[in-house]
C-alpha cells in the first residue's frame, strides 16, 4: 500500500521526541493524558488552539519543517468537542446573539488540518475522515490511493482524538469506562465492564519510496459487525491472504480491559499459529477511537529498531523475538472491527 518514513506521536507515555517506552506512566484519575510537549511554536498561538489541534499541529510541525507535502489527510472520530461545547453553550447565555466566531471554527473536525494548511501555507489535498473509530483506517486508506494515483507524491497522513467533557460524560454514561479506580499496570486483570478513556495524535510522512523507510503497511481491512464468529472468519481469511499463517509474527492487540469485549480478542488469537508473540498497547494509551493509529507509530518503531517492545506490553511471548510482521487487530465497542497488516520496509 505505502511505506512510512517518518513518525511523530503524542500520547500518554513518553513517546514524543526521544520516545522511552520501558517505564509505564500511570493513568490519573481513571484516564490516560496525553502528555503535551514544548511545541515549536509561539505560545500564544498555542494557548489559542483546543488540545486536539494543539497536538495534531505539534506532532504534524515536528515532522514537516521546511518541507511541503503534497497533501495531508487526518482522522479523527470526535474533532475538538471541547469547543464545541463552549459554542453551545454560547449560543444558551447570549441568546443566539454576539456569539465568538472563535469557538465554532474550532470546533470542525477539520480543524487540525486546517491549521497545519494554514501555518505552512499549504494548498495541497487537505481532508479529514470522521469515521468514528475507523477514521484512521480511511484516512489510511485515502493516502492508499491517492499514492497509486500519484506515485511521486509525499502524504502527511495522521489521526487525533482528545478526551473532552461532552464524550466522556456520554461514555460513562454508557457504561464503557471503568467505575473502580484503576491503574494502567492492572487495566487487564480487572475482568470488569469499561476501560480507561485516552487520546493522543500520531502522525506519519508515507509515500511509495522504500529508501530509508521505517516500515510498510501492506494490507488493512474493516469489519462493522457485532458477531463474533463474523469477525473470526474475516480474521482467518485475512491471515490467509496475506500467508501469516506460515510466518513469525507480532499481533498487536487492541484489548482495552473491558471484560464485555474480550470474547472478540479471544476467538481471533485462538486462530493464530502457536509462535505468535501477542501484546498489547491501550494500557499505555487509553481508549479512544482512533488509539489504532498509537499502535501503527509503535509497529513502525519496533521495526526499524529505534525502540524496543517494552516487557509490560507482552501478553504471550511466542517463539521468535525478532519479528518483520506486525499484525494490529483493533476493536471499538464491540462494533468497528479493523486488521493492518505492517512490514519491515
Amino acid at each position: 500500500m505505502f511505506y512510512i518514513h517518518n513518525v511523530a506521536c503524542i500520547s500518554a507515555q513518553n513517546s514524543f521526541a526521544a520516545p522511552d517506552l520501558g517505564t509505564l506512566v500511570d493513568c490519573s484519575v481513571n484516564k490516560m493524558v496525553a502528555i503535551e510537549p514544548a511545541y515549536n511554536m509561539p505560545a500564544n498561538m498555542a494557548r489559542r488552539m483546543s488540545k486536539t489541534v494543539r497536538m495534531a499541529t505539534g506532532a504534524a510541525l515536528s515532522l514537516i519543517d521546511g518541507f511541503k507535502p503534497d497533501g495531508i489527510i487526518m482522522g479523527t472520530a470526535n474533532g475538538s468537542m471541547v469547543e464545541s461545547g463552549k459554542f453551545l453553550d454560547q449560543i444558551v447565555e447570549f441568546d443566539e446573539d454576539t456569539l465568538s466566531p472563535a469557538n465554532f471554527v474550532q470546533s470542525t473536525p477539520n480543524n487540525s488540518g486546517s491549521q497545519l494548511s494554514i501555518l505552512t501555507n499549504n494548498t495541497n489535498y487537505n481532508v479529514t475522515h470522521v469515521h468514528r473509530a475507523l477514521a484512521f483506517e480511511n484516512a489510511a486508506i485515502d493516502a492508499a490511493m491517492l499514492l497509486r494515483e500519484n506515485p511521486a507524491n509525499t502524504y502527511l497522513l495522521g489521526a487525533v482524538d482528545e478526551i473532552a467533557g461532552y464524550n466522556y460524560n456520554i461514555d460513562t454514561l454508557g457504561h464503557w469506562h471503568k467505575k473502580e479506580d484503576i491503574t494502567a499496570a492492572t487495566l487487564y486483570s480487572t475482568q470488569t465492564p469499561g476501560s480507561i478513556p485516552g487520546e493522543g495524535a500520531a502522525i506519519f510522512l508515507v509515500n511509495n519510496k522504500s529508501e530509508g523507510a521505517r516500515a510498510r503497511v501492506h494490507a488493512i481491512e474493516q469489519v462493522h459487525t457485532t458477531d463474533e464468529q463474523v469477525v473470526k472468519q474475516r480474521f482467518e481469511r485475512f491471515l490467509s491472504t496475506h500467508a501469516l499463517n506460515d510466518r513469525p509474527i507480532l499481533l498487536l492487540s487492541g484489548e482495552n480491559g473491558d471484560s464485555r469485549l474480550q470474547h472478540y480478542y479471544d476467538i481471533c488469537e485462538s486462530v493464530l499459529p502457536v509462535t505468535t508473540t501477542v501484546a498489547r498497547f491501550k494500557h499505555m494509551t487509553g481508549e479512544y477511537p482512533t488509539a489504532i493509529s498509537f499502535a501503527v507509530w509503535l509497529s513502525a518503531m519496533l521495526l526499524d529498531g529505534s525502540i524496543e517492545l517494552p516487557a509490560h506490553a507482552i501478553k504471550e511471548q511466542g517463539e521468535y523475538i525478532n519479528h518483520n510482521s506486525i499484525l494490529i487487530y483493533n476493536n471499538y465497542k464491540g462494533l468497528q472491527h479493523s486488521f493492518m497488516l505492517i512490514g519491515k520496509a
